[in-house]
């Protein structure tokens, strides 16, 4: 575990739809299945990096963003061949089927991530 005060050198984001009203439970649940895909993607893509932001404390972000702005934030993390997951709801509780929830990015260099996401706001 990273104690206080020590720089990480990778990190995981997570972005919300903003434009979609979810209860706080929701949220935390789609953000948990983005965190745990893209992780799986990574652990695949870029087991060093993985094993080094696990090593550092999994260091993880949760941001906002449009649904315009998600699409095009997974489209750029493809395009730099980072990992990456694209979450839609099954429609079980809450949301129609199929409705966009989160994108997340990494595990990932921090520097390259903030490339993509640096301009966001954190989810509050």
């Amino acid at each position: 575990m990273v104690s206080g005060g020590c720089s990480t050198k990778y990190k995981q984001v997570i972005v919300i739809n903003a434009d979609v009203k979810m209860s706080k439970g929701k949220t935390a649940a789609q953000a948990a299945h983005a965190a745990c895909e893209a992780s799986e993607a990574a652990r695949k893509m870029v087991p060093n990096i993985w094993q080094a932001w696990r090593n550092e404390g999994a260091k993880k972000v949760i941001l906002a963003a449009s649904e315009i702005e998600l699409i095009e934030i997974y489209k750029k993390a493809e395009s730099m061949n980072m990992p990456r997951a694209l979450i839609r709801d099954a429609g079980l509780t809450e949301l129609p089927p199929g409705t966009l929830t989160a994108v997340a990015i990494g595990p990932y260099e921090e520097k390259k991530i903030d490339k993509i996401t640096g301009h966001l706001e954190i989810l509050k």
